[in-house]
């Protein structure tokens, strides 16, 4: 078994309870790593084994440890003291805090008990929390208080540390689909295009697709069609700087016809093209395909 030709990246994501975990291993996912969530410390080394594997590709890798597996937390020293020994291995420790005032008000909004708490009162929970971590605290190469920060604006803080320099993690998927198979569920937004001429009715175009070049030119002849990008494309440039602002990490647009076949695949390739000079870009044909079975 050799190890990893390039340095691997290991994030150790730990901290108090409530102090933004969930947050932040999806934000390492926002960029790229492979994240485990709750990876017990006594299998860090079986996981080492499987990074230093040559076979795979692993290359970035974000886990979270905390109290919700206090049961092996004695030994993650032991995991820590190991990875120091791995010169393959970039190895950071994120630590997350709030002041306790923060976080027993988070654990009132959201109603969920401290792991620690053991007469149900957050405030005794987190103080025996602290007593615990307080030596991890201290080993941390990274620290972030999050008392004062929401959930985007600790996202940002993480994209700052730790994304790669020229990386764009905000990304645009054009989807094209048939409202006769139902809409798609995870669309953030939808255009519906059945009011353009219908390349189905012209025989011979009806076994193809959007993707062709005869097909496209029948869609994008007609005025309303011309009409309809253009103020498409308006709406969408004032749009996804408001969306990648608040933080989220891919949008979603959905262009359905009636059966997913010529304008639906026309209209969604035609603007990934047009927003790649400026976003990563994504297109895909859900519904193309299925009327040759």
């Amino acid at each position: 078994m050799g190890k990893p030709s390039e340095e691997t990246k290991l994030v150790i994501i730990t901290g108090m309870s409530g102090a933004g975990k969930t947050v932040a291993v999806q934000s390492f996912e926002d960029l790229g790593y492979y994240c485990v969530d709750n990876l017990p410390p006594a299998l860090l080394s079986k996981f080492l084994e499987l990074m230093r594997d040559a076979t795979n590709n692993i290359q970035k890798v974000a886990l979270v440890m905390d109290l919700r597996g206090r049961e092996f937390f004695d030994s993650l020293f032991d995991a820590l003291n190991q990875l120091g020994q791995e010169n393959w291995l970039e190895e950071h420790i994120l630590f997350l805090d709030a002041s306790d005032q923060v976080l027993v008000s988070r654990y009132k909004e959201t109603r969920r008990s401290h792991p620690l708490a053991q007469n149900g009162l957050p405030l005794e929970g987190i103080h025996s929390e602290r007593a615990i971590l307080d030596e991890l605290r201290g080993r941390a190469q990274h620290f972030i208080d999050t008392s004062n920060l929401k959930p985007k604006e600790l996202r940002e803080e993480i994209v700052q540390r730790y994304s790669e320099k020229e990386q764009e993690i905000f990304s645009i998927h054009t989807l094209s689909f048939g409202f006769k198979y139902g809409l798609p569920i995870d669309a953030d937004l939808v255009f519906d295009v059945r009011f353009l001429p219908n390349p189905h009715y012209v025989d011979h175009m009806r076994p193809l697709t959007g993707l062709n070049k005869e097909v496209s030119s029948y869609v994008f002849k007609w005025s309303d069609t011309k009409v309809f990008l253009e103020k498409t494309i308006d709406l969408l440039q004032f749009m996804l700087p408001q969306y990648k602002r608040e933080g989220k990490s891919q949008l979603v647009i959905a262009i359905g016809c009636t059966g997913g076949q010529h304008r639906s695949v026309a209209i969604a390739e035609y603007l990934a093209k047009h927003f790649q000079k400026n976003y990563v870009t994504h297109v895909s044909h859900r519904d193309m395909d299925k009327r040759k079975g």
